[in-house]
């Protein structure tokens, strides 16, 4: 499980087919300490619900791809939940 906050959305002028409604947003991975890690990544939102602030479960890859309605489309990364908290004993 890969944690990321929204900082944004993407609006397409193109959508592929399968991805139609799906919306695209900008997540900003972060380290297990909630600190932002690396450079944001555009991911397809799987719950349809993530919106800008919240914090985010995600993965890459092939599993992004099984975590859509559609399987197999063309992501690289998929919002799989919304987190409520995390807490590190």
């Amino acid at each position: 499980m890969l944690l990321g906050r929204v900082i944004g959305q993407v609006v397409p002028c193109v959508v592929t087919p399968g991805l139609e409604g799906v919306p695209m947003l900008i997540v900003q991975p972060l380290d297990k300490l909630l600190k932002p890690k690396g450079k944001a990544i555009v991911a397809a939102d799987a719950t349809r619900m993530a919106g800008p602030g919240e914090l985010v479960s995600y993965e890459g890859g092939r599993e992004a791809a099984m975590a859509l309605e559609q399987t197999f489309v063309p992501v690289d990364h998929a919002i799989l939940a919304i987190v409520d908290g995390v807490s590190i004993s």
